[in-house]
């Protein structure tokens, strides 16, 4: 390996150097960028998996409310929001950020 590297003209290995700097800093924004976005994704989808009636939920324009439905296939929610019992808002699923279960016989 290192006879045929010897055996290369400056300008070829100047290329290779190159190229190869320019593979390792595309790896290295890859880890940096793109892997944790995607396992950021994966837990996000996860959570929203796992909503059902009754959770409360923070959405993405600030509001607390608690799901009172949930359609799977069209990615629907309706959200009942504050003490007024007629404020139910249909929503996509991406609109919510956050979920706090509700837990089942145990009081705060």
């Amino acid at each position: 390996m290192m006879m045929i590297l010897a055996a290369m003209p400056k300008e070829a290995m100047s290329i290779i150097l190159m190229l190869v700097y320019v593979v390792g800093f595309a790896y290295i924004m890859y880890l940096i960028a793109v892997r944790p976005q995607k396992k950021q994704q994966k837990q996000i989808d996860l959570m929203l998996s796992e909503l059902k009636v009754g959770d409360s939920v923070l959405t993405t324009s600030g509001f607390y409310g608690v799901v009172i439905h949930v359609e799977e296939e069209d990615n629907l929610v309706i959200v009942e929001f504050g003490n007024n019992k007629n404020c139910r808002i249909p929503m996509q699923k991406s609109a919510i950020i956050d979920i706090e279960k509700e837990e089942d016989g145990v009081e705060k």
